[in-house]
């Protein structure tokens, strides 16, 4: 039953094929930067963190393609070197969320009743301040680094998943294949998670990609606060923040960061996209 839940019915299949370009370019975008994150000890140019203030403040050069910052640090180089740091923000940052709401979520529906009045009333508390404040709020108390990063996602990040299952579960329970694996005597267990959370979870399996996007963002924007990532680390967030003072006289400092940010965020949308076509989510 699991498999069938998550295999594209053959009218899915067909709009899917029509956007097909969209699978190729989303899937290229993702697989560039993540060839680029595997390989850039081989190909990064120079050391992303070793400073040279002989050619500080370069412009785009054949010595620099993309010119040096005011530490005189090759931006092609913290370019390349931040893809591992951002590829990995947005793929943790999104699994941690996406594990905890998807629990969450199949318990609260399955059961309802006071289970679900309790994990939804947590749910709405969370909802009631403002994302990024409340990201801000737990890294300001943990301290800042990658590592309260990851701890904020997973506490603010995980209530939209629960919202997107339990809505699933609540009319899954009631289908007739839930209602006779119950009359087979079926332990719960097995009911939620190999019956029902299949056929739910293609709508969150398209709404991480979505996701991946916001937690990219968000990491950047953490880093650019000085929260995130710290300096002398590559990252595209704190490339931005350093270059921030040199934008009118040194804007490839900010440039080159900024568009790597918005093509892999890019990528991640297409692919979704794609995604929830083949799943049949947006039928």
């Amino acid at each position: 039953m699991s498999v069938e839940a998550l295999a594209p019915s053959p009218v899915a299949w067909r709009r899917f094929l029509h956007r097909r370009l969209t699978l190729v370019i989303g899937a290229g975008i993702l697989l560039f930067f993540l060839l680029l994150a595997i390989a850039a000890p081989v190909i990064a140019p120079y050391d992303p963190i070793l400073q040279n203030a002989d050619v500080r403040l370069q412009a785009p050069s054949l010595l620099h393609p993309f010119g040096t910052d005011n530490f005189g640090r090759d931006i092609l180089s913290r370019v390349i070197w931040g893809a591992r740091i951002d590829l990995q923000i947005a793929v943790i940052g999104v699994i941690f969320p996406f594990l905890i709401g998807t629990t969450v979520g199949t318990i609260a529906g399955f059961f309802g009743g006071i289970v679900d009045a309790v994990f939804m009333r947590l749910v709405d508390i969370i909802l009631a301040f403002p994302f990024l404040v409340l990201m801000l709020s737990i890294i300001a108390i943990l301290g800042p680094g990658l590592g309260s990063f990851y701890i904020a996602m997973a506490l603010v990040g995980w209530v939209s998943y629960a919202r997107l299952i339990r809505a699933q579960m609540l009319v899954l329970k009631s289908s007739d294949y839930a209602v006779a694996a119950i009359s087979l005597g079926f332990s719960r267990s097995r009911i939620m998670f190999r019956h029902l959370l299949p056929n739910a979870i293609a709508g969150s399996i398209v709404f991480s990609m979505s996701d991946a996007t916001l937690v990219l963002l968000s990491g950047a924007a953490i880093s650019y606060l000085g929260l995130g990532v710290q300096p002398p680390l590559a990252e595209w967030g704190v490339m931005v923040a350093e270059g921030q003072s040199f934008i009118t006289t040194a804007w490839w400092i900010t440039l080159f960061p900024g568009l790597s940010i918005v093509c892999l965020a890019f990528g991640f949308s297409m692919l979704g996209d794609a995604l929830g076509e083949v799943l049949g989510v947006h039928e």
